[in-house]
This record gives structure tokens, C-alpha cells and sequence, in this order.
């Protein structure tokens, strides 16, 4: 299906701008222009701090904040169609993808309304101790500042939302860098921020290299918190630079899964093959190693591979199409040079492993050696492998192998079992019988170890922006 080039402009101050040089935005199906956007640079990003700055010196009260979100919610939803449009042509994602991605960005939203509507302190009990006896002391949440949001690729709406929706919530001032690849979502999201009644200078949407616009909200003291969603050496870098500002990360992972011999492996091996290569594995929890008990080896393997073959790959507009482009050429040759590099290490490739035209098949994989790219690196692609267990300990050891610990999940009938993993599975979050792709937009969604050091969702991301202020009163 062709897609009409679309032109948008920056947004800095409530104006809509241009600079005279242009990002040209490709579709990494077939590469056509889908659209262009004005390039910005420091300038630009100076100037998008100014109006965060002066928007901020009059605050909005919480009640207009939650009622502009909602109506971002309800113009989210009521244009989904176009804003599926807009991320399946810029992103490559299928179009049933992209609907549910457009339908989650206006929950996120409308959860951060809700947030902005009960934000509050807390009470001290300061009678129970003798210093505090004869007063009243409670906490106020106080904006932490101007936002620089710096978004990637591969949600170019949602997780746009889960930076600005939560920012706005707090009280907070944006100044947001989308993906280069990708700005088209976040444009199309600021002109409905714009069209429910934001007032000029609360978001800023300025598009250009990281180069420029992040050492400007790095270096700027203005900015107080960096929101940044991207790769890990990137993102510990940023943290690194700027040690006085709270730098909230959220990175990859080399997503493991654990299947007990006692689990439903139909159920199992269905959920695992959608959520394995859905959007071409571009996700920071896209299932990438399976470890399967022994006994119920072959029985799985026979049920996931043909789940896996019966994937569509091709056109992303194409509203049956389950799996389309890698975002970029380079990424592709990539992935197919780890295969290639876990098979002279004697991997096998049970399916995939080759392209479809210009597409990577599915791609499934056994006996990776440890320690191949495709076992300890993040793929970032429609790749996962499948490796046999004898023990849960075993299993749990080979989950936390990695320096990731964002998700992992755990396929089993035993609760004790399950609730053994949970506790030992170094992750910031577990799911049990679900695929770690799982994530609902009001939960606490986050890792540890080098997957980052914070949690988002509206409610965990709003007291990330917020100060507490003590007030002491003597009665």
C-alpha cells in the first residue's frame, strides 16, 4: 500500500518551526519517503529549553493538567487509525502491531490523568517520637523540573507517552528528542497535545542528532531529569555525564524464558512464538531464549516451530503481515552475521536463518553456546534460541547469565516453583505463564543490573519527577 509523504514541523514555545536543513524519513520496508521533518541542533534545543523555562514560571494547577491528558487520551483514540498509519509506515510495524501500540498510547495517558488528579504527600507521624510531640509535619510533591525525553525507534508513540504523559502529570516541562528514524509519531502527538489545550512551551519537540540536542540537555543545568530509553552503552554514558541530574534509563535485555515440563507447552509454545517475533523482535523484552526441561524438549520444539513457520513476513501494511523490516539494512547484515557466527560455533538453525527478499525469516536456533552474541547479547531482531534444561536451578542460572535483567517469564503448573523462580530470577520484572513481551501501561516496568535503573508507568514515572518537600508545622 503506497503511503503519502507527510512534512511536520518542530515544535518549540507553542510555535510550529523550521530550520532550513531537513530529516528525510524512510520506510524501512522499501525504503520511500513517508515524510520529512526540519533537522534541528543546539540552537534549537536552547530555544526549546527557554520556552520549558517560561512555561514553567506559571504552573499548571493539577486539575488542568489531568483534564488536557484526557483529552490527549480521547483524540489519541479517536484518531488510532492514523496514528497506526503513521507508526506502522515510519517504524516498519505490522499494522495489527501498530493499532495495538496507537490503543496503549492513549491508555498511558489516561493513566497519567489519573495521576495527576491524586498526586500527594504523605502525613509524618511526628508524635512518635518525643522531638516531634506538638507538631504536624506532611510532604508536598513538587515538580523536579524540566524533562529532557529522549525516545527510540521502536514505540515511537508509546514510549514517546510514557515520557511526556507522566512529565506533564508531575508538573513537569518536556523537552523531547524522538528517535531520528522515527519523529514523525511524536509530531503527530504534539499537534493532538496542541489541539487539547497545552499551553505554548509545556512540550517541545525538537528532532535531530543526539550529538547536538542530548549534549545540550546533558550539559544544560535547566534540565533536572533525563528520561532516556535507547541502548545500554549510550545510556550509562549519559548517566555518567551528568551525576547531578536524576538520569532514569530504561535499556535492553537478552530476554529469557524457563518452560517446565509441567506446563500447558501448547499454550507455552503459542504465546512465545507471537511474542518472539512480533515487530521483527525490535523490543527490549522480545522473547530471546527459551530454556525447555529436558523431558518436554522435543514435545515443545514440535509445537513451536510450526507456530513460528505459519508467521506472514512482508509488507507492514499489509494487515495480516506478522513480521516485517529490521529497521535499518545494517541491522539486518548484523543479525545475520550472528548467526553465521553461532553456527561456526556449532549452533543449529531449526528454522530461518536466511532472507526473504530484503526480510529476515523468523529465526530459531539450538545448541548456541553460551557464550555466541545470539546467548549473552541483545539481538534486537526475530531471533531467539532454545536450549534444554535438566534442573529449575539450572535453568535460573542460565537466565541471569547476562548482564541484562529487565524480563523474564516462567511456564509452569507449580506455584511453589514458580514463586522460586520469581524470588531467584535476577529481573525487574517475572511474569508467570505469560511471555515477558507482556507489559500493560499502568504497571511498574523497569530492570536491573545493565538494563537500567528505573521504573515507568505513569504512577512509578510521576514520583521520579517530583520533589518531596517537607512542611514542619508547631501547633
Amino acid at each position: 500500500m503506497a503511503t503519502t509523504a507527510v512534512e511536520r514541523k518542530l515544535l518549540v514555545g507553542g510555535e510550529w518551526v523550521e530550520t532550513g536543513d531537513w530529516i528525510e524519513v524512510e520506510s524501512p520496508y522499501d525504503g520511500a519517503i513517508v515524510g520529512r521533518v526540519p533537522k534541528a541542533g543546539a540552537a534549537e534545543a536552547r530555544q526549546a529549553l527557554d520556552a520549558a523555562e517560561s512555561a514553567m514560571r506559571e504552573p499548571l494547577p493539577a486539575y488542568e493538567r489531568a483534564a488536557i491528558l484526557d483529552r490527549v487520551a480521547a483524540l489519541l483514540t479517536e484518531h488510532a487509525d492514523d496514528a497506526a498509519r503513521t507508526i506502522s509506515a515510519e517504524a516498519g510495524k505490522p499494522m495489527k502491531a501498530a493499532r495495538v501500540e496507537a490503543s496503549r498510547a492513549a491508555s498511558t495517558f489516561t493513566m497519567a490523568a489519573v495521576e495527576a488528579r491524586k498526586l500527594a504527600g504523605d502525613v509524618v507521624p511526628m508524635d512518635a517520637s518525643p522531638a516531634g510531640a506538638g507538631k504536624l509535619a506532611f510532604t508536598l510533591r513538587q515538580p523536579i523540573g524540566i524533562v529532557g525525553a529522549i525516545s527510540p525507534f521502536n514505540f515511537p508513540l508509546n514510549l514517546v507517552a510514557h515520557k511526556v504523559a507522566p512529565a506533564l502529570a508531575a508538573g513537569c516541562a518536556v523537552v523531547l528528542k524522538p528517535a531520528s528514524q522515527t519523529p514523525l509519531s511524536a509530531l503527530f502527538l504534539a499537534e493532538l497535545e496542541t489541539e487539547a489545550g497545552l499551553p505554548a512551551g509545556w512540550l517541545n519537540v525538537v528532532c535531530g542528532p543526539a550529538s547536538e540536542i542530548g549534549d545540550v540537555l546533558v550539559e544544560d543545568e535547566r534540565v533536572k531529569l533525563i528520561s532516556f530509553t535507547g541502548s545500554v552503552p549510550i545510556g550509562w554514558k549519559l548517566r555518567e555525564r551528568a551525576p547531578r541530574k536524576r538520569v532514569n534509563l530504561e535499556l535492553g535485555n537478552a530476554t529469557p524464558v524457563i518452560v517446565a515440563a509441567d506446563a500447558d507447552l501448547a499454550d507455552a509454545a503459542t504465546r512465545l512464538a507471537a511474542n518472539a517475533f512480533s515487530f521483527a523482535g525490535q523490543s527490549c523484552i522480545s522473547v530471546q531464549r527459551i530454556y525447555i526441561e529436558r523431558s518436554a524438549y522435543e514435545e515443545f520444539t514440535g509445537l513451536f516451530l510450526p507456530l513460528v513457520e505459519a508467521l506472514k513476513v512482508g509488507d507492514p501494511a499489509d494487515e495480516e503481515t506478522d513480521v516485517g523490516p529490521l529497521i535499518s539494512g545494517s541491522d539486518r547484515d548484523r543479525i545475520l552475521d550472528w548467526i553465521g557466527e553461532a553456527k561456526s560455533e556449532g549452533a543449529k538453525v531449526l528454522t530461518g536463518g536466511k532472507l526473504e527478499g530484503e526480510l529476515l525469516l523468523p529465526t530459531v536456533m539450538a545448541e548456541a553456546p553460551r557464550d555466541a552474541k545470539v546467548s549473552r547479547e541483545e539481538v534486537f531482531g526475530p531471533l531467539c534460541t532454545v536450549t534444554p534444561f535438566d534442573t529449575l536451578d539450572e535453568a535460573i542460572a542460565l537466565a541471569n547469565s547476562t548482564r541484562f535483567g529487565l524480563q523474564a517469564g516462567v511456564f509452569t503448573s507449580d506455584v511453589k516453583a514458580a514463586l522460586r523462580a520469581a524470588h531467584a530470577l535476577e529481573f525487574g520484572g517475572v511474569t508467570v505463564n505469560e511471555a515477558p513481551t507482556f507489559r500493560a501501561d499502568q504497571m511498574p516496568y523497569g530492570g536491573v543490573k545493565d538494563s537500567g535503573n528505573t521504573r515507568e508507568g505513569p504512577a512509578y514515572a510521576i514520583r521520579e519527577m517530583t520533589e518531596e518537600r517537607l512542611v514542619v508545622l508547631q501547633l
